[in-house]
This record gives C-alpha cells, sequence and structure tokens, in this order.
C-alpha cells in the first residue's frame, strides 16, 4: 500500500514527463437559476505520450464524471476528488482523445454574485495559484501549456467573455450558447470566464488588435475616464517590448468585489470595478497602473511563464517594470521616477522592518516579486544600454514563447549580447537578502534632477529652508513632503498649487488657522474625492457654528465605488442635530443599508467601520454582520468576524 501511494504521488509530480496535453475542447453549462453550481459538462482534451506511462491524471477537485472514454472507447478510471485518473498501458508518441462528461460544483476559484437576490448577477473565476481545476478539469502545473477552446450556456440576457475570440453567438428560448476559440496555448490558472450585463467599446491597436473595454450598462459616463489611456499604452508596449502582442484580441471586464486590483487571464484581464472611475475619481485612484500591469503580463507570464515561484519576479517584475514604462509614456519622466524612488523607500523599510528576503525566494513578499523585480530591470538596463537590454528582452521572449523558464533563462541573453558575466549584478541585485537601496538611489539621483530635489528638501535638516520651498518653485512632490513634515508652514499662497499639494493641505493640516479658513473651504470644490472627505471632516470639526453649511454643499457627493465622502457626511449628519432634524432616520437607514449584500465588500466594510464608531450598529447591521461572514473575499470576512467578536464583548 506504501508503495502504491508513493508510485501515485510520484506520477503526480512527475507527469509532464510523460504526457503532454495539447488541446481541451470543453461545454460549460450555468444553471437558469442555481446559486452555485453548474450542470453537466462535456470535456475532450488531445494529448501526446512522451514516454512509455501506466496511467495520466487531470486535477479535478470535487467533481462527478459520466462517460469516461479514450479514443471513444471505454476507459477504466479513477476519481480521488483531487483528480481523474485515466489507467491504460500508454505507449510512447502515442496520440489520444480523452471525453467524458462532468459535473462541478465550484467552492473555490468560480464565484457567483447575487444569483439569490438579483444584486450584481455576476459568475466570475479566479485561478491564479492552482485553481482553474475546481470549476474546470485541466493541470495545475504552469509549466504545461494547452489550448483552451471553452464554449458556455447562460441564461438569455447576460454576456459570458472568456479567453481568446468569440466565434459563434446562437440564442434559444432561454439561454445563448456563446463559443470561444484560442490559437495559443497557456497555463491552466489563465483560464477565465465571466458571467453578466455589460455594455462594451471597442477600439483597434494600430497592430489591428481588437481592445474591448466592458462596462455596466449604468456607467456609461466611466468608460473615458476608467480606459482612458488604454489604446496609447497598448501600442506603446507593443513597440517598446518589440514582439507583437501574442493573442487573438484583448479584453478587459470589471467584476464585483474581485479578489485583487486585476488578473491578466489570456487575453481576457478581470479587474476590480472600484477602478471603474468618474472624472474626479480620476484623479485620486485611477486604473491606468493596472490595466498597464495586466497588459504586460500579456507577455510576461501569458506567452513566457516562469517554472515556479521561485522566479515568480519574471512575471510580476517584469510586468511592473513595463507597467512603469507605459505610465512614463503618459504621465512623464518625473512621474517614473518618483515611483521608482517611492518603490525604492518601501523596500528599505521591509528591510528595516527585518521581513526582506531575496528576490529568489520563493515565499518572498508581493512587494519583493513585484517592486525589488521591477528594480533589477531598471538597474540591468542602466547597467547594460537600452539596445542591448531591448534586445534581450526581445531574443528571450522569442525563443522561449509558449514555454516555461528560469531566470538563468533571462541573464543569459543578456550576457550574451553584452558580452559580460552578471554574476556580480545578480548576487547584489537578484540573491542577497537585502536590497541594494543606496545603490538604487544613486542610479535614480544620476537619471533624474527631479529625485535629487526631492531628497534636499528634508525640513528635518539644520540647514533646511522649507519655508522658502513652498514660497518657491520646488516640485510638487517635494512641497508635499514639505507640508506633511511641517504643516505649520501652510500659507494662503500654499493654496494657489496644484491638485496634489492641496491633497497634501486637506491631509496634514488638521488644525485650521482662522486666517486660512476661506481658503482651506476651497478644498470642498476640488477635483479630488480624497481631498473632498478630509477637507469636510476638518472643517466640520475646526468651526462647529458652521457645520449646516459644510453638510449643504456636499450632501450630493458621493466619492469613490465605496462612498467615501458620502458615508463620512452620513455620520456627520447624524452628530450635527441642527441640520435636517427632521430626517435623522432616512440617514440612519441609508447608512445601515451600505453593510448589506448588494453593495461592495470595501463600501460594506467602512459602513460597519462608522456605525460601530457612533455604537449604531444594530438589529440590521448586526444580521448583514453574519451575512458577511461569508462572504468570498476573506478581508471583509476577518473584519466582519472581529467585529462581531468586539459587539458580543461590548455587549457582555
Amino acid at each position: 500500500m506504501l508503495f502504491c501511494l508513493f508510485s501515485v504521488s510520484l506520477t503526480f509530480a512527475q507527469q509532464l514527463d510523460f504526457v503532454d496535453f495539447k488541446r481541451v475542447e470543453a461545454l460549460v453549462v450555468f444553471n437558469q437559476f442555481a446559486v452555485d453550481s453548474t450542470v453537466y459538462n462535456s470535456y475532450e482534451v488531445d494529448f501526446k505520450i512522451k514516454s512509455a506511462t501506466d496511467s495520466i491524471y487531470l486535477d479535478a477537485v470535487g467533481m462527478r464524471f459520466k462517460h469516461v472514454a479514450l479514443n471513444n472507447t471505454a476507459v477504466t478510471y479513477k476519481n480521488d476528488g483531487k483528480h481523474l485518473i485515466i489507467y491504460k498501458d500508454f505507449k510512447s508518441n502515442e496520440l489520444h482523445t480523452l471525453s467524458f462528461v462532468f459535473f462541478s460544483a465550484p467552492k473555490k476559484a468560480m464565484y457567483f454574485l447575487g444569483w439569490e437576490n438579483e444584486a450584481k448577477n455576476q459568475i466570475w473565476t479566479q485561478g491564479q495559484g492552482k485553481y482553474t481545476s475546481n470549476w474546470l478539469p485541466s493541470i495545475d502545473d504552469v509549466n504545461d501549456k494547452i489550448e483552451f477552446d471553452l464554449s458556455f450556456v447562460a441564461p438569455n440576457g447576460y454576456d459570458v467573455i472568456s479567453n481568446g475570440k468569440l466565434t459563434s453567438k446562437t440564442e434559444s428560448a432561454r439561454s445563448t450558447l456563446w463559443e470561444y476559440n484560442m490559437q495559443n496555448p497557456m497555463s491552466s490558472y489563465l483560464v477565465a470566464v465571466v458571467v453578466g450585463k455589460y455594455n462594451k467599446k471597442v477600439e483597434v491597436s494600430n497592430s489591428g488588435i481588437p481592445l474591448s473595454y466592458y462596462y455596466y450598462p449604468e456607467d456609461s459616463l466611466k468608460v473615458e475616464p476608467t480606459y482612458r489611456y488604454s489604446k496609447q499604452m497598448f501600442d506603446f508596449l507593443e513597440e517598446e517590448i518589440g514582439v507583437v502582442y501574442p493573442w487573438q484580441n484583448y479584453k478587459q471586464i470589471p467584476v464585483h468585489d474581485f479578489l485583487y486590483a486585476g488578473m491578466e487571464n489570456t487575453s481576457a484581464t478581470i479587474f476590480s470595478d472600484a477602478f471603474v472611475v468618474d472624472a474626479i475619481g480620476f484623479n485620486d485612484k485611477n486604473y491606468v497602473n493596472v490595466n498597464a500591469h495586466e497588459l504586460a503580463h500579456q507577455w510576461f507570464g501569458n506567452l513566457v511563464t516562469a517554472k515556479s515561484s521561485e522566479h515568480h519576479w519574471l512575471q510580476e517584475g517584469f510586468a511592473t517594470y513595463y507597467a512603469l514604462l507605459a505610465e512614463r509614456q503618459v504621465f512623464g519622466l518625473d512621474y517614473f521616477y518618483f515611483k521608482l524612488y517611492e518603490s525604492a523607500q518601501d523596500l528599505g523599510k521591509q528591510d528595516i522592518a527585518g521581513v526582506g528576503t531575496s528576490l529568489l525566494n520563493p515565499k518572498a513578499s508581493s512587494l519583493t516579486f513585484y517592486q525589488r523585480g521591477a528594480w533589477v530591470l531598471h538597474a540591468l538596463r542602466d547597467k547594460v544600454g537600452d539596445v542591448i537590454f531591448k534586445q534581450a528582452v526581445q531574443n528571450y521572449l522569442k525563443k522561449y514563447q509558449f514555454k516555461a523558464v528560469e531566470t538563468v533563462d533571462f541573464i543569459s541573453e543578456v550576457e550574451t549580447l553584452a558580452e559580460q558575466n552578471l554574476a556580480d549584478f545578480v548576487n547584489v541585485w537578484l540573491v542577497q537578502k537585502e536590497f541594494p537601496f543606496d545603490a538604487a538611489v544613486g542610479v535614480l539621483k544620476k537619471q533624474s534632477e527631479h529625485i535629487q530635489e526631492y531628497i534636499m528638501v528634508d525640513c528635518e535638516a539644520k540647514t533646511s529652508k522649507c519655508e522658502d520651498y513652498l514660497k518657491y518653485y520646488v516640485s510638487d512632490e517635494a512641497k508635499a513632503k514639505v507640508i506633511a513634515q511641517m504643516p505649520q508652514l501652510v500659507t494662503k499662497t500654499v493654496f494657489n498649487n496644484g491638485l496634489k499639494v492641496r491633497q497634501a493641505i486637506s491631509e496634514h493640516v488638521a488644525k485650521i488657522p482662522v486666517s486660512l479658513k476661506l481658503d482651506y473651504e476651497s478644498l470642498l470644490e476640488d477635483e479630488s474625492y480624497i481631498t473632498i472627505e478630509n477637507a469636510l471632516y476638518n472643517l466640520w470639526v475646526n468651526f462647529p457654528l458652521e457645520r449646516s453649511k459644510y453638510l449643504s454643499k456636499t450632501k450630493n457627493v458621493s466619492g469613490f465605488n465605496d462612498k467615501n465622502v458620502r458615508l463620512l457626511w452620513l455620520v456627520l449628519n447624524l452628530n450635527t442635530p441642527e441640520y435636517q432634524s427632521d430626517k435623522k432616520q432616512a440617514v440612519y437607514n441609508e447608512l445601515v443599508s451600505y453593510t448589506g449584500v448588494a453593495y461592495n465588500a470595501d463600501l460594506r466594510r467602512s459602513a460597519f467601520e462608522y456605525l460601530d464608531v457612533i455604537k449604531g450598529c444594530e438589529e440590521q447591521c448586526k444580521s448583514n454582520l453574519e451575512t458577511a461572514k461569508s462572504h468570498h473575499n476573506w478581508r471583509l470576512v476577518k473584519f466582519a468576524k472581529q467585529l462581531a467578536e468586539k459587539l458580543a464583548q461590548n455587549k457582555e
């Protein structure tokens, strides 16, 4: 028995040595009204035996199977709850087709939102890690690249968006069949589907690639600010990388309560609808960086994939760096260098906190994989020059397209072109535990006067001239730094600066001198929801006799998708007895309503927090808190459990 168990585990670990899965054709049918299940689905996979073996398997978590056949003939198989194992005396170089019908009721990786109450009525997937096998039989090992041609049946009235090109859409009385085709192979974790109600805007890249921007029908006015610069960045990255976009089209789909900022599914990025913003929200929390990051992944991660987590930076570091390059093209050099400086500071602080690691540590932090990885590329480019760097990247992508790679594969391409040994560079920037902060800042100082100026501005230095810095020309970032360090230096003239400086005033000048009252009130009119939120609170606290005026001025401001300004307004209203005294119950009811299942996790959490602060979490709030404990977003779940425990202790 022990021998058999060992043999099975060994087979699972080394399957890539024996079999190459080529193409999957599957049909997934969504129930008309069911909450968290699919119905019977058909599946067919073509594969080639690389070396003789007595079994092969697909990863398939918690599924049931019927009509399992190999080359249209019934075959011996086993379902162990995690794998579908096929037993046969397989010979080298044989080609086979495995087919079956499967039933899946996924407990993770596929999320059904609002199907109980029609709050959003979305279905979306998140496969990164090893999760696609929870809803679709596949291969968790990222090194096996497969062409997935998927079809879906969903209720009429819903759009279905998946990887590849939509080749056919067939409507019947109650449902619609959507058929998608992929031309090239990819890792299973990049398979995705979204079901929801959307409109879309389509642009075409300079190279002829269709770019589809999906949005909720009610968000037509948010399309431009949300997807601003999308085509510009696509065209830039295709030219900068020097390798044509490797997929048939590119789609971007916002979803409700996504687990992360975004996910680079092949040709179909899914992202959080928290980034769907209006023209004002764009100034504070826009989608540009996430947009560029997930797009860069279409080359770095999707076309060429890291073999293991030890080399994860080859995906996240590259995507982070190329996203910054795209932002540089949009926002300019000063923005680019300042973002690099901020990331160097964050990495330095991580080391000071004692949690820094080598970039090649499989358990490194996201900060390390993303930002240190980006810094490796920036420092390497500085070392070998633009021409060699860009050519090495092109050679790397073309040589290993649709394959899996290790760090040495990329470094070797650079070494060959640069005709130099990069062992010392690799040791300092990738291998050693500490991030080379001084070297990074040295690179930036050499490249950017903007960074030199920012570092020079330091109000804690004895020779500081911070009062003068606020009067004369230094960058907005430098002025914001002065205000953060010495808010008492703010005068009337400082309000004449741009959005970033005025935002810094709202964040750091909490005690408002009467002499600055009128200037401070002007912050309520800024095109920044962060500034408005901060200014409203600070003015309400500092000038109690004029609270009604401030509430009237901001009563129609909602803010981001988490309604940051509106929630604050509701709470301040409840604590201003003289303002709308006959409407307090309606105001309270609105605040409580935002804790309900119809709203996004960030909004619900903020509403719960405010109700806790004002000791107003009563029956309906507590009921919604219990519901939040079973949400798919682990952050909301953790918060709900902690708050429920706190409320129970307070009651006792």
